[in-house]
């Protein structure tokens, strides 16, 4: 009789080797588990099984054929054996088969010394090759694709990796490929990338040279290079990356595969973003205001300078921080106001307010855990963002569990986005009226069934768009109501609206009421600043807005303004509104690595360390403490921010000397979320903090909608683009020459309705200023909308902008009208 101990796996022996597996898994993962190596070109994790390249060809006892380990279930009582000589030898007239074409010109192609070609023929392939025919040639020379892609097609393998990563995982289906056979050549559309995301994932997964990094090429060896760990700081979503320099001069960005959620895919901000630290608007000595001008001086000299002012201030101080810092400058920062300047206002230079509602949805609701594993619910409902632009590989896993199967999507937000095309639903909200749409929502969940004609929708879009509208957002109700496992994932575009209050209470008590139905719920944010969610856990004790403390300085109660890491004069609405805030303030300190607007302001600027300069942790958009490591010494005369709070304390006689190891203990021993939690204990993945789940209030009253909201005419809205995610992006020059000038999108028919062209310059002006960018016509784009973003400092968008106001009324023509 037949073993049935355990009739839900399959028993495998695999060169002799027994192994109990689950029913699906193949021969390849279950060689894996058994730290088995079977050699392959075309297979990726990530990807649909292809079998093309056939390495990994194995025996299976009682099969006549070799099968591919990587396409081949396993089956109960199963014995394959991966070494044998017949393997061996297919293995070796595969590989032949691939030099017979591939040119041998490894000395100087960039892939010399990481080819897994190369690693394949020195394991499995050939001594001698048995073609002497000439060798086929596509192109006798290199093609850049793009600013960042260059691609040699003669050394391809025709694995398709590239192809398939863009469009399974990336979306953007920018490569394809041309004829068959030996003759089969990737290539973009038209020979170029023009419709690509320059993300570089093609080239991280292409196993020979065929792709490369444009950037790169040429400039080192990989075993020139010392390799750093670290966390991109271009969003909340926390991907990991590797950072290759050679004596100290930043060569590449790269990424591993199964290492942080990112699963070895960037985006192009993580992958080609980091050279800013570079920029030539760095800040190379601390400076001083002398005869309304900024003069460069010592640390020294700064010191003294900051002795004799602050002691002559009247007035309270008060402080703003950058989310983009880490937790411990952010955390030194609250403690350096208390012990020097007696304060305990500080704010985050976050360009909006936050809700009082956010603290209570974040205490009861958030859940820190795996992305991942948050969205296999069986409903995602994603609100308030453009996933593809502002957190790109929030996107790529959002992708993969649609096609999966692992969950249903929902969208709800004011721009489109190539999630839509993988959606359930997809609608469009007008921005300012997501209180209208959640309230909607709620009332149909509260009432068991949508009723559109009872749903107070009237007015929010205009016919014939309401229809289509009100027949998307009965599928999102129908799509929460039968699901048992819910998430929720909020962008930040709900924090901009002045109703942003009200939306998020709606979003508390639909969690709420979905949990008192029994189902299961999860809330992460996706949020587009890379430490956004640590800086809240830090600032729990402050309830102090930005706009608030704006206020404050202008009625010229704030006597010194001290700006770690942000620049509200660029990103706050009402530009004229905060230049004169920070104009009636007695001492403004401006701490930052890069020269900004603010800095033009200043009484002093001292430079600190740009991101790669100073160790730390981020807390990303899924709770996860991940470090931040130092792969290059500070630039000039900056110091690292802890090193200057150490300095400018000892000033004043109030020693803050800690080690970033011990500002994190601190902060483990202060902040509930991290208890237990040490620098030392964080994982190479990063460590989880924990959730503070309390609900101990029921629903809650959700306050009165800020009035009326406007429909006709055009209204600006902002947010991230793919290419810049905040002011650090602007100064990469690789980022530069991708996408060096800002634009203005806007839908076709508000394009042809005032005989405007895709390319044409044209002028933006609201009640408040105007700006002058290429137009972007987009047919899908929201009717009645146009979008600038806010990641270029010449455009000086917050100028348009009025604080309260969003979207913001505007008019668009021509620029030589």
């Amino acid at each position: 009789m037949s073993d049935t101990s355990d009739i839900t796996t399959l028993a495998v022996t695999i060169d002799g080797h027994d192994l109990r597996v689950a029913p699906g898994t193949t021969i390849l993962t279950a060689a894996e588990g058994l730290q088995i190596d079977i050699p392959t070109f075309c297979y990726q994790k990530r990807l649909p099984v292809l079998a093309s390249c056939r390495m990994c060809l194995v025996e299976i006892e009682g099969q006549g054929k070799l099968q591919p380990a990587c396409a081949t279930a396993v089956m109960d009582g199963m014995v394959v054996r991966t070494d044998t000589e017949r393997v061996a030898e297919t293995r070796s007239s595969m590989l032949d088969m691939l030099l017979a074409n591939h040119p041998l010109d490894c000395p100087i192609c960039d892939k010399g010394g990481e080819c897994e070609l190369q690693d394949m023929v020195m394991a499995y392939g050939p001594r001698e090759s048995l073609f002497r025919d000439p060798k086929r040639v596509f192109h006798s020379k290199d093609i850049q694709l793009s600013p960042v892609v260059i691609m040699n097609v003669n050394r391809c393998i025709q694995c398709q990796r590239c192809v398939r990563i863009c469009e399974e995982v990336v979306g953007a289906v920018a490569l394809g490929t041309v004829d068959k056979g030996m003759d089969t050549a990737v290539t973009g559309f038209e020979g170029s990338l023009a419709s690509c995301d320059q993300c570089g994932n093609c080239i991280e997964v292409c196993p020979v040279g065929a792709l490369m990094s444009f950037p790169y090429r040429y400039k080192s060896r990989p075993w020139d290079l010392a390799e750093t760990d670290t966390i991109c700081p271009h969003c909340g979503t926390g991907c990991h990356l590797t950072v290759g320099t050679r004596d100290g001069e930043f060569m590449r960005v790269r990424s591993k595969w199964d290492t942080g959620l990112n699963l070895e895919t960037l985006c192009v901000r993580g992958r080609f973003g980091m050279d800013g630290f570079a920029s030539p608007d760095r800040i190379k000595r601390p400076m001083i205001r002398l005869e309304d001008r900024l003069v460069p001086v010592s640390w020294d000299e700064a010191g003294e300078y900051l002795r004799e002012r602050v002691a002559s201030l009247t007035g309270q101080a008060a402080g703003i921080v950058s989310p983009r810092l880490t937790n411990e400058v952010q955390f030194q920062f609250h403690r350096l106001m208390r012990a020097v300047f007696d304060s305990d206002l500080v704010a985050t230079s976050t360009r909006f307010d936050i809700p009082e509602t956010l603290g209570p949805l974040i205490r009861d609701f958030y859940t820190r855990a795996p992305l991942q594993e948050v969205i296999r619910a069986d409903c995602t409902l994603v609100i308030g963002t453009n996933v593809t632009e502002e957190n790109p590989v929030s996107e790529y896993l959002l992708r993969g569990a649609v096609r999966e199967g692992e969950t249903r999507l929902c969208l709800l937000s004011a721009r489109p986005s190539r999630l839509d095309a993988d959606a359930q639903a997809a609608l469009r909200i007008p921005p300012g009226h997501e209180d209208t749409v959640l309230s909607a929502l709620l009332a149909g969940l509260a009432a068991g069934e949508f009723d559109k004609d009872a749903s107070g929708l009237q007015g929010v879009w205009n016919d014939p768009a309401c229809q289509h509208a009100e027949a998307a957002l009965g599928h999102v109700h129908s799509a929460l109501s039968s699901a048992q496992s819910i998430t929720l994932l909020i962008g930040t575009d709900l924090f901009r609206s002045p109703n942003a209050e009200t939306s998020l209470s709606l979003i508390y008590n639909i969690l709420h009421h979905l949990q008192s139905q029994g189902k299961k719920v999860a809330l992460q944010g996706l949020f587009d600043r890379p430490n956004q969610l640590g800086s809240w856990d830090i600032a729990t004790t402050s309830a102090q807005t930005l706009s608030d403390l704006l206020d404050r300085c202008a009625n010229r109660q704030i006597g010194a303004l001290y700006v770690a890491g942000g620049d509200p004069l660029l990103s706050c609405p009402d530009r004229p509104r905060v230049q004169a805030a920070l104009e009636a303030v007695d001492l403004l300190i401006v701490q930052d690595a890069m020269l900004s607007d603010i800095a033009g302001s200043a009484h002093i600027v001292l430079p600190a360390a740009a991101h790669g300069e100073e160790t730390g942790s981020f807390t990303n958009n899924e709770g996860r403490v991940q470090s931040v490591r130092e792969f290059r010494v500070p630039m000039f005369d900056a110091r690292p921010n802890l090193d200057i709070f150490q300095w400018l304390a000892a000033l004043f006689d109030k020693p803050l000397a800690a080690s970033p190891a011990e500002i994190f203990d601190e902060i483990a021993d202060t902040i509930p979320a991290y208890s237990g939690l040490s620098a030392a204990g964080i994982d190479p993945d990063g460590t989880f903090t924990a959730s503070t789940e309390t609900h101990s209030t029921g629903p809650l009253d959700p306050p009165a909608s800020s009035g009326a909201k406007a429909t006709n005419g055009l209204h600006l809205i902002t947010g991230n683009g793919l290419f810049h995610g905040g002011y650090l992006s602007e100064h990469s020059e690789t980022l530069e020459t991708v996408a060096p000038a800002a634009f203005v999108e806007m839908s076709t028919a508000d394009a042809q309705a005032r005989n405007l062209a895709d390319g044409q310059t044209v002028q933006v002006a609201s009640a408040k200023g105007k700006l002058t960018a290429r137009l972007k016509v987009t047919p899908d784009f929201p009717e009645g909308l146009v979008f600038v973003p806010e990641t270029y400092r010449n455009l000086r968008l917050n100028s348009l902008m009025t604080r309260g106001e969003y979207p913001c009324p505007v008019d668009l023509q021509a620029a030589d009208r």
